[in-house]
C-alpha cells in the first residue's frame, strides 16, 4: 500500500481562512486576519505592497482596498495542496492554493478604473502554518490582467496570449483527501529535474529536446499577462523560452524560498527566484544593462512521468519598477510608493 503523508489540518486551516476571508465584509477584513494569522505575519505580494508585517497591516493596505473594490468578491480556487518544505531540514509545512478572486469592479483599485463588471484577479498563495496559525504567506497576483480587463492595457503585444486562465484539465486540483507519498516524490523529482536544465540555458541540446525530457509534448504554459499563454513545445519554445533566453544576459542561480510538492501538483516561489540583465527585446523594451529581478511562483501538474501543465506568476511591475518604468503610474497616471 502507499504511504501517505497527512497535511489534512493545514489545509482545512486554509479552507476555512478562505471561507471566512470570503464572508467577512470589508471592515471584518482585520479580524479575519487576526482569527487565522500570528500578530506578526510575515507577508510577500506583488508590487507595490512588497512585504507586510502584521496580520492587521495587511488586512488594512491589502484586503480591505481590494474588497471595498472588488465588491462581493469571491475566492475561486482551482488548486490546492500541501506539504514540507523540500528546502528545509526541520518542520516547514506550506499549504498553497491557486485561483482567482472574482468580484464586480466598483471602485478604483491602484489607480486602475473599475468598470462596474465583473473581474477577476487570477493569485497563487503559499502559506506557511505553525499549529493553528499561518505565520508566513506569500501571495502573488495578476496586477496586470486586471488593468487589462479595466481596458488599461500596460504592456506591448505579447508573444503567447493571455485568455481566461483554466484550472486543470483533469479538474483534480483540489487536494482535500491524503495523498501517496510516492506521487508527491516522483512530481517533485520531475519538477528539480527541469529546474536544473532551466538554470543552465545551454544543455548542449536544441531548447525543444531540452524540454522534451522534462515536458509532455502538448504541455501547456499558464503564463502572466504581458507574455501569455502557449501551448505544445514547440510554441512554448517560439513563444516564450526561446525569446526570454534571447532577451536576458547573467542569469543568476536559482533561489528558492519553498518547494514542494503532494500528490500530481507541486510547486516553488522564491524573493526573486532569479536575476538576469535586460540585453533588449523583452515585451518591446529596450537594453538596460541594469540587473533586475524575477520574483516567481510556478505551479505544475504532472501527468505520467512528465509535467503537463504550468501556471505562472511573475511580478512584472516589480522588474520594469527596477528598470526605471514605473508601468502602474505611466498606465494610470497615479504614482505608486
Amino acid at each position: 500500500m502507499a504511504k501517505t503523508v497527512n497535511f489534512q489540518t493545514e489545509k482545512k486551516l486554509i479552507s476555512a481562512f478562505h471561507t471566512a476571508l470570503d464572508s467577512a465584509t470589508e471592515q471584518e477584513s482585520p479580524k479575519v486576519m487576526s482569527q487565522f494569522c500570528a500578530p506578526d505575519l510575515q507577508w510577500r505580494g506583488f508590487h507595490p505592497f512588497n512585504e507586510i508585517s502584521g496580520a492587521e497591516q495587511v488586512a488594512r493596505q491589502f484586503w480591505q482596498p481590494l474588497k471595498g473594490s472588488l465588491t462581493h468578491m469571491q475566492n475561486r480556487v482551482d488548486i490546492l495542496f500541501a506539504g514540507q518544505n523540500s528546502l528545509r531540514n526541520e518542520a516547514d509545512v506550506w499549504v498553497v492554493s491557486m485561483g482567482h478572486l472574482m468580484g464586480l469592479f466598483d471602485r478604483p483599485w491602484l489607480g486602475i478604473r473599475p468598470t462596474s463588471k465583473l473581474a477577476f484577479l487570477r493569485y497563487c498563495a503559499f502559506h506557511r502554518v505553525t499549529g493553528d496559525r499561518i505565520v508566513e504567506t506569500a501571495m502573488y497576483f495578476d496586477i496586470p490582467h486586471l488593468m487589462v480587463q479595466a481596458g488599461q492595457n500596460p504592456f506591448p503585444p505579447q508573444t503567447a496570449a493571455h485568455l481566461v486562465q483554466p484550472g486543470p484539465m483533469p479538474h483534480d486540483g483540489l487536494l482535500l483527501n491524503e495523498q501517496s507519498v510516492e506521487e508527491g516524490e516522483k512530481t517533485l523529482a520531475v519538477i528539480n529535474a527541469m529546474i536544473s536544465d532551466l538554470g543552465q540555458w545551454d544543455s548542449g541540446v536544441s531548447l525543444e529536446d531540452e524540454l522534451a525530457r522534462t515536458w509532455h509534448q502538448n504541455m501547456i504554459w499558464w503564463g502572466p499577462e504581458g507574455i501569455g499563454a502557449t501551448y505544445t513545445i514547440e510554441r512554448y519554445a517560439n513563444q516564450h523560452s526561446g525569446p526570454f533566453r534571447t532577451a536576458f544576459k547573467d542569469r543568476s542561480k536559482t533561489n528558492h524560498v519553498c518547494r514542494l510538492a503532494e500528490g500530481h501538483y507541486g510547486g516553488f516561489f522564491g524573493w526573486p527566484n532569479f536575476t538576469v540583465t535586460p540585453t533588449g527585446g523583452f515585451m518591446g523594451m529596450p537594453a538596460t544593462d541594469k540587473t533586475g529581478e524575477f520574483r516567481v511562483i510556478d505551479i505544475y501538474r504532472r501527468a505520467g512521468d512528465k509535467l503537463a501543465e504550468n501556471w505562472i506568476f511573475i511580478d512584472l511591475l516589480h522588474f520594469w519598477n527596477g528598470q526605471g518604468v514605473d508601468i502602474l503610474a505611466r498606465t494610470t497616471g497615479i504614482e505608486t510608493p
